[in-house]
């Protein structure tokens, strides 16, 4: 019972964090209006967030390695709060980024340090299935960043709502810091790290082709959650479909949903079947199948549109499967490292696309405003949009570069 209560009170980090990422799709035209932002400086603080990941994520891997990840977990929690409390305060577009920034510090410690204490808490053959539930909760935290945010944001203004957020944030540290615990070997496998040549095991890491196929596959079916659930996807709805605001941030949740649905489904799936392999490829395929419906519909209606988004979620949530398949086949005292070797490629990627999605739609824009907000045509997001279906199919190659996990031949 305890190492339950431990993960997944760690897993209430992970859905805080994903508030912080996914709020800015729920406040978008808001941000655009008060800090008079295009879509290509709306991405540019958005991918802030990303950019300390990247560069945090590696540096978090190794400390996890070899500190205590209670310590790492509570230190990292209290700048992610520092940095949303800051930008409530916001009145320009680098303010924003430095605050928003220094949320993302507190994320790149975020997921490696949930996935270090599964690690180190339960088996092999029950990991996948765990990280699904803590990725589960974890969207529990996008889910609220949409609907539930955006009328929060309306009452109390986006930056009430960012106020009442980080006090929400103090309320999450003190339960962290009443039930999180270090696992009982932790101590040992430090030791035995704290002997071996750094440099060397790093390298290991950094140039281990499983890692870096694992983190490429993963992020690549990660980015709707990333560009589209937490940048465009409110705003793709409201110009290209006529929904109102509300509307539209319920139905950009259903990828979370499908997501909470999907991560513990295929995490059980897999640990059942002692594969991964086969639920990733998939998962890419259809992901395709549904990004291609989302793109190539014309006219299609609320009801289609929630169902489309749920599956979306739903099949890009074999991205679960990339974070044991690395921890299984990488040393226990390298489990962080290895970590954060593909959480910086997973990353990284997003925090490339998100500007980059925002130029391609204003691209071909017309220049054509509303209410000091731009209004964007099919075609602008269309463009962008496309980033997706190569993405999976990427994702589908990418497989073939992948072995199969340790778990296979456990359960043979």
């Amino acid at each position: 019972m305890k190492k339950w209560l431990v993960c997944l009170s760690a897993a209430l980090f992970f859905a805080y964090e994903l508030v912080q990422m996914h709020m800015m799709n729920s406040i978008s035209t808001m941000l655009m209006r008060d800090l008079h932002l295009n879509a290509t400086s709306f991405g540019l603080v958005s991918a802030t967030y990303l950019l300390a990941d990247v560069i945090f994520l590696l540096p978090a891997g190794i400390i996890l390695d070899r500190y205590s990840t209670r310590k790492v977990i509570l230190t990292a929690l209290f700048f992610c709060i520092l940095g949303t409390l800051g930008f409530g305060f916001a009145n320009s577009l680098w303010f924003a980024c430095i605050c928003h920034f220094l949320s993302g510090i507190g994320n790149a410690f975020c997921f490696l340090s949930c996935m270090m204490l599964v690690s180190r808490w339960f088996p092999r053959e029950k990991q996948a299935f765990v990280v699904g539930l803590m990725v589960t909760i974890g969207m529990l935290g996008a889910v609220i960043a949409q609907a539930p945010f955006s009328s929060l944001a309306k009452i109390f203004d986006w930056r009430g709502a960012l106020f009442i957020d980080a006090g929400i944030g103090f309320g999450i540290l003190g339960l962290i810091y009443a039930f999180v615990k270090d696992a009982p070997a932790d101590e040992i496998i430090r030791e035995k790290l704290a002997n071996a040549p750094f440099w060397s095991l790093v390298r290991s890491s950094l140039f281990n082709l499983q890692n870096i196929s694992c983190g490429l596959y993963t992020g690549l079916m990660n980015l709707p959650l990333m560009i589209i659930s937490a940048v465009w996807g409110s705003l793709f709805l409201m110009q290209v479909h006529y929904i109102p605001s509300e509307t539209a941030a319920f139905i950009v949740s259903m990828i979370c949903m499908g997501t909470i649905v999907g991560s513990p489904l295929f995490g059980w799936i897999s640990d059942k079947m002692g594969k991964r392999r086969l639920p990733m490829l998939l998962g890419a395929l259809s992901s395709f199948v549904v990004m291609m419906l989302i793109i190539m519909l014309p006219h299609p209606s609320q009801a289609i549109l929630t169902v489309l988004f749920f599956l979306l979620g739903l099949t890009t949530s074999t991205q679960v499967l990339g974070y044991p398949m690395i921890t299984e086949n990488n040393p226990k005292e390298l489990t962080g490292t290895s970590m954060g070797v593909a959480a910086v490629i997973i990353m990284g990627l997003a925090a490339f696309i998100q500007p980059l999605s925002g130029k391609l739609i204003d691209w071909h824009w017309d220049g054509k405003m509303a209410g000091g907000i731009p209004i964007y045509s099919v075609s602008d997001f269309h463009t962008a949009f496309m980033i997706f279906p190569l993405a999976f199919l990427l994702s589908f190659l990418l497989i073939f570069l992948i072995k199969e996990s340790k778990l296979a031949k456990i359960r043979v």
